[in-house]
């Protein structure tokens, strides 16, 4: 089925028309920049540059588009306003109409278009580290780099997942050594054991493994013997490794489990990936003269990148000790993702505090011909998560905190807000419906603040009724559900010949704009838009819910038409909601 064709489009295409045919000699693409307005449904302020342009009179050109523009079905009244703005009414009848091709779309898509021209994206998000507890620093990645993925995915892009996990660090020497000497501290069979106590005997493990370190100078010797058998592949030293790995996986997977976001196990490449490949990254750099030795080291310079005191910052791809840095992965993961994977976005969803690095990474990258016209990278820099206070989030012992602990506390929040409101829910609804709600808060608080800006995560705002959160959105969709189930009513029919009130209107305007929004969220990357569409849906919603009787409607074409936009705008909430990873409980 061809893809709804929205109420803007229409009428962007009746002005540039009329504007055509008004201005012969403009040229064939002429813009009428098409806006919202609350003087009329639209307003369009292009006639004032064009005219400028050929010489006209604005307001006399405005006049000669509204003789030519074709009014009735789409469009009810246009005027012309001040120096030369046209304003434009909507028929209700186009609204109705419109609505009712979204909500009958066969395939479920409320009528948004795929892309005319998807490609491939790589998305590296959720990146968390072997053998290392995951904090309130890894959300972040986690919860923008799953609503992008779904968001690009939804339009079309064909979206390749990595997790870029640290796997490959100088404690795995200390980590292996120990285990080779205790060698039954990880013997159990995966089953067995929960995500905690994966990260319980991980933790166990590496502070008995650093005090034998720091205590023990032959210990020590053994142990950085062992980094150099992990990078030259000695086959014992990778088995013990692949251990620490598969715990921290038992760990990772239920962590992400609690995030309701599904991480497949294939999408898990960590910097040992690439292990084979930074050989010839640097053998490339050097050849082709991008990168240079300096002072024993492998580096890359930059004539706008300076250190304090004026003197060039390099990028060191491999150091004098003939180690590779971040740096030398980094690089190689690109290549991989070029030529093996033929992607045409490699997009990074990373801490804004890394931008140097990938600043450095990607110019080097393009100096070395991987990155081109035909591929871009794209680094989607995320601010920092504040506590209530205004600074970085700590414990009240400055400790840095696990996102288990926070994840736990939005749930156990949520659970007392559904508990409060519930009427006929059982304790394993409460429970299940305070998981959705408490998770579906942390992602909407996240995902609602612009992912460059940092923002104050306070779990009492985030799990309130009132104001931007996505507990209102949730409780919207759920009212929704319950008038739905009332009426008995599964496919209410749409009526066009009725006329609308101001807030039926209002809100129909509103629905139409989600493919728009969407397209607007997918090419800037911008969950927050989507977002801000939700929560103005919701609010127009409960506006049209104070002022329009539903049940109670004057006349049945008027009950069913009511019930029909609840239906359009409950299907667009939980679509809208579920591309953001937030779940919409049929009833709370």
């Amino acid at each position: 089925m061809a893809s709804v064709t929205s109420l803007t489009a229409h009428v962007h295409q009746r002005l540039a028309d009329a504007l055509s045919a008004a201005l012969p000699a403009a040229d064939a693409d002429v813009d009428p920049l098409l806006r919202r307005s609350d003087r009329a449904d639209f307003q369009a302020n292009g006639i004032l540059a064009l005219a400028k342009k050929a010489k006209a009179n604005p307001r006399e050109l405005a006049s000669g588009v509204v003789e030519r523009v074709v009014t009735g079905d789409v469009i009810k009244d246009i005027e012309v306003s001040g120096p030369g703005f046209l304003n434009i009414t909507i028929t209700d009848k186009a609204i109705v109409e419109n609505l009712a091709q979204r909500a009958t779309d066969p395939v479920a898509r409320l009528g948004v278009p795929f892309a005319e021209n998807p490609g491939t994206t790589v998305i590296d998000y959720a990146q968390p580290n072997v053998a290392k507890e995951m904090h309130v620093g890894h959300l972040r990645s986690a919860v923008i780099g799953d609503s992008v993925v779904k968001i690009l995915e939804f339009v079309g892009e064909t979206v390749v997942r990595r997790h870029h996990i640290g796997d490959w660090g100088t404690q795995f020497g200390m980590l292996i050594q120990y285990l080779i000497e205790h060698p039954h501290e990880l013997d159990h069979e995966e089953s067995e054991v929960s995500g905690e106590e994966a990260m319980s005997n991980l933790n166990r493990l590496y502070k008995a493994s650093r005090t034998l370190f720091d205590a023990d100078e032959a210990f020590k010797t053994r142990a950085r013997r062992r980094v150099v058998d992990l990078q030259a592949g000695d086959p014992e030293t990778l088995a013990l490794w692949q251990k620490f790995v598969d715990e921290s996986k038992i760990y990772f997977f239920s962590v992400f489990d609690k995030l309701d976001m599904e991480i497949q196990d294939p999408d898990i490449v960590g910097e040992s990936g690439y292990n084979d490949m930074l050989d010839e990254t640097c053998r490339l750099l050097e050849e082709s003269g991008v990168a240079v030795r300096s002072e024993g080291a492998l580096c890359v310079f930059f004539d706008d990148i300076k250190g304090p005191e004026g003197n060039p910052v390099p990028l060191i791809v491999k150091k004098s000790d003939g180690g590779y840095g971040y740096a030398a992965t980094d690089l190689s993961a690109i290549r991989d993702r070029v030529f093996n994977l033929k992607a045409n976005t490699l997009l990074y969803v990373v801490d804004a505090r890394q931008s140097l690095h990938f600043r450095m990474v990607f110019e080097t990258a393009r100096r070395a011909g991987w990155l081109n016209g035909d591929t871009k990278a794209v680094q989607l820099a995320f601010g920092t998560v504040l506590g209530k206070d205004g600074k970085p989030f700590k414990t009240r012992e400055g400790e840095t905190v696990r996102l288990v602990d926070l994840l736990d506390e939005a749930i156990e929040r949520a659970s007392a807000v559904v508990r409060e409101k519930a009427q006929d829910l059982s304790e394993q609804e409460i429970a299940e419906r305070g998981a959705q709600v408490g998770i579906g808060a942390v992602k909407y608080a996240d995902l609602s603040t612009s992912a460059s800006r940092d923002y104050k995560f306070d779990l009492d705002q985030m799990v309130s009724l009132n104001g931007d959160t996505s507990v209102y959105l949730q409780y919207a969709y759920a009212r929704i559900q319950s008038i739905l189930r009332k009426a008995g009513s599964t496919e209410p029919a749409a009526h066009p010949e009725l006329e609308l009130t101001d807030a039926e209107r209002a809100l129909g305007l509103h629905i139409d704009r989600f493919a728009e929004t969407l397209a607007e969220a997918a090419a800037e990357y911008a969950p927050h838009k989507l977002t801000a569409y939700l929560y103005q849906l919701a609010s127009l919603y409960t506006s049209f819910y104070d002022k329009c009787p539903v049940l109670k409607a004057d006349t049945p074409a008027q009950v069913e038409n009511r019930l029909f936009l609840c239906d359009i705008t409950a299907k667009t909430l939980h679509q809208g909601m579920a591309l953001l990873g937030i779940r919409t409980p049929e009833r709370l």
